[in-house]
């Protein structure tokens, strides 16, 4: 085996992933088949799903899961067998074909991982390293990445005959978010900044449910909750998901998402409820014992209480564009999961398809990239950034500053419902902020805050950009002066050069 050297901000566990409650989509049940999920996944996608990838990630699904089970995942079974999963339903799915670990899907996937990288010899974990940019020689090949060390203050480089991108998605870019504080989208602005090509960041996915409470920075209420008869309430207790869609409560994210935006919008207010006080208080305890002890700790009990929720950046569905390896459009450069617009997803991801995503890609990338490790490379050119810039006294409190103006902006111009007016807007604060960052980010040392600031400023200039190239309405991207689906169909594709 290679050399793995795998380069984290955090620790292992500060990801997406781990907070993943739903669980993974498979086809594993006869009565089920790759076709009706495909259908469902390009349906849910509006018109903008690469048949060829959904088809790949489908189809190789059953293998990838197999193997996550051979190193030691738990999927939850059927009452009374040893062998049979428990499926559950999500919104667009014609089938039960969710496999879950109770409600903590993502986390037991992740334990489960972690626990496999921490025996492999040949892996090498850097907690606590930032990513600042990637290295890229005079033929622009990819050689590896500028590291920031976050204990030591220092600047490092990391050599590599192959670059893999898996940071995830930047829901932190938006005000509020189910992602955790990690989700920066350091790797799509890094490859943006490294001239890859980016693909379709118009399309953000808002998750509708996310816990409203000021302490909960970011809790999900899963979208199974609906999928078990949890109904979305105003505050007069009237229900209202059925004037936006027949299938009312488990419509495609998107459409309860809008739903629920266009009466927060026009009602003023800043939440709504989510009632599933018809069920006992035994079968939620069973069904869902993360979400109800987490509720109770809010002073919530879900079983006699209903639930304040808001929409919050969940998903990217956009990102660094990739091939069915996992090849971006720079050599030696890869990259999987949230961080990839692989075309899975089209304009509107499908509950519980990102997981499996995540498997099938990086098991992809695996193979593709063993042929690069037999080349041999010139010396890299590259030096370690000076850090030793003078300290400026605004440094904290700029970062602090800039990211709230960031993250305001992203939520009032490029929420869940853009016009051309807002759009435009957006872009003027952008280039004004753009210019204030950069200056800050050459004159002062590096803090992991200062980076992550200057990432979250890229994903909002893509963001904008690919917006403004979309004249229509598609899944996730609504824009209210093109309310219509053009008849062409289109990636928006943006690049820096």
């Amino acid at each position: 085996g290679s050399r793995v050297s795998l380069v984290t901000k955090k620790k292992l566990f500060d990801s997406a992933t781990g907070k993943a409650q739903g669980g993974i989509a498979c086809v594993t049940d006869e009565s089920d088949s790759f076709e009706a999920h495909v259908r469902d996944t390009v349906v849910s996608g509006a018109g903008l799903c690469n048949e060829k990838m959904v088809e790949k990630m489908v189809v190789e699904g059953p293998e990838r899961i197999r193997e996550l089970i051979s190193l030691g995942v738990e999927f939850t079974k059927k009452k009374n067998s040893d062998s049979e999963f428990e499926l559950a339903l999500e919104g667009g799915h014609g089938k039960r074909r969710i496999l879950h670990s109770g409600d903590i899907t993502g986390n037991e996937i992740e334990r489960v991982l972690i626990k496999n990288i921490e025996k492999n010899k040949n892996i090498t974990v850097y907690k606590y390293h930032t990513a600042i940019d990637l290295i890229l020689d005079k033929d622009r090949i990819c050689r590896g990445v500028y590291v920031f060390d976050n204990e030591n203050n220092n600047t490092e480089i990391f050599e590599a005959k192959v670059t893999v991108l898996t940071c995830g998605g930047a829901g932190k870019t938006y005000l509020y978010t189910s992602n955790p504080d990690v989700a920066t989208g350091d790797a799509v602005a890094m490859a943006y900044r490294a001239g890859a090509n980016i693909a379709n960041m118009e399309f953000v996915q808002f998750h509708p449910t996310c816990l409203y409470n000021i302490a909960a920075k970011s809790f999900l209420i899963s979208e199974t909750v609906r999928g078990e008869g949890a109904v979305l309430k105003l505050r007069d207790g009237g229900s209202f998901v059925e004037k936006y869609s027949p299938q009312k409560e488990l419509a495609p994210r998107d459409i309860v998402a809008r739903a629920i935006d266009s009466e927060l919008k026009s009602r003023g207010e800043k939440f709504v409820y989510l009632d599933i006080t018809a069920k006992n208080k035994a079968f939620l305890v069973k069904r869902f014992p993360n979400i109800y002890a987490k509720c109770l700790e809010y002073g919530i009990d879900i079983s006699k209480d209903m639930i304040p929720v808001v929409p919050a950046a969940h998903f990217f569905c956009g990102g660094v564009m990739i091939d069915e390896n996992g090849r971006t459009s720079i050599e030696n450069l890869y990259a999987a999961g949230e961080t990839a617009c692989s075309g899975v997803h089209g304009a509107n991801r499908l509950a519980s398809n990102s997981l499996l995503e995540g498997v099938v890609y990086a098991d992809r990338v695996y193979k593709d990239s063993l042929q690069f490790l037999e080349k041999e490379y010139s010396e890299v050119d590259a030096k370690p950034i000076d850090n030793t810039k003078s300290p400026v006294n605004k440094s904290a409190a700029f970062v602090r500053k800039k990211e709230e103006e960031v993250r305001r902006l992203t939520w009032d111009y490029l929420g869940i419902s853009r016009s051309n007016e807002r759009l435009l807007k957006a872009k003027k604060k952008i280039d004004i902020l753009k210019v204030e960052i950069e200056q800050y980010f050459k004159e002062v040392p590096f803090t992991v805050d200062g980076i992550e600031l200057r990432n979250m400023m890229f994903i909002a200039e893509m963001i904008v950009r690919s917006a403004i190239q979309r004249k229509e309405s598609r899944g996730l991207h609504f824009n209210t002066d093109y309310p219509f689906l053009l008849p062409d169909v289109k990636d928006t594709v943006i690049n820096i050069r």
